[in-house]
């Protein structure tokens, strides 16, 4: 069974909420890389889309739901154009806002496959980074996999995945304390999956 299997069937066992908040904390962790994209380039407005993950979180919390199905078009809208932005940068901006929209999804539909599917961008994000900014360019492609699974970043991402798989699945009914603690883990000090940071 491959890790994406194994994670699916993971996820398969979980209530909607918990899809929902797992596929939240991996979309707050890689905000930062679209907010900072968005400032740098003037691109998009970083304040409706950290509006609505504010949204996804409060619901959780058992606040207050905006109707989600109107924020796909707005979390759409904020979807940079990778022919438009010819520079690495677009990637983890793009891959942030893809995130926020499966959650949106997850919610709407209470699907493990969206959750998991945010799982394996969150992965590919980082190791995209390592091979363009880190990696070696004469690596073999054995190497360089085996590079990109042993770099810190990876070994973070995967620790934290597991870290939230696990407080999810030791949880059955959410409470605004579990939420704002877990929430507080994806925040990671406004430092994101790649590392970086838009605190200005």
């Amino acid at each position: 069974m491959s890790d994406i299997q194994q994670l699916e069937a993971q996820l398969g066992q979980m209530k909607p909420w918990q899809l929902t908040a797992f596929s939240a904390a991996l979309t707050e962790r890689m905000l930062p890389n679209f907010t900072l994209f968005s400032r740098l380039l003037e691109f998009g407005d970083a304040v409706q889309v950290r509006r609505i993950l504010d949204g996804v979180w409060e619901q959780l919390a058992g606040g207050a739901s905006m109707n989600f199905e109107v924020q796909l078009d707005h979390v759409e809208a904020n979807m940079p154009s990778l022919d438009e932005f010819d520079m690495y940068g677009a990637m983890p901006a793009l891959d942030a806002v893809v995130a926020l929209y499966s959650t949106l999804v997850c919610i709407l539909e209470a699907d493990p496959a969206e959750a998991a599917s945010i799982a394996d961008l969150s992965r590919e994000c980082v190791a995209t980074f390592i091979e363009v900014n880190e990696a070696d360019p004469q690596l073999s492609d054995a190497e360089l996999m085996r590079y990109i699974a042993t770099h810190d970043l990876m070994q973070d991402e995967d620790a934290f995945q597991e870290e939230v798989l696990e407080r999810l699945l030791a949880t059955e009914h959410p409470n605004r304390e579990f939420i704002k603690n877990l929430r507080t883990l994806a925040i990671n000090e406004g430092v994101s999956n790649l590392g970086i940071s838009d605190n200005e």
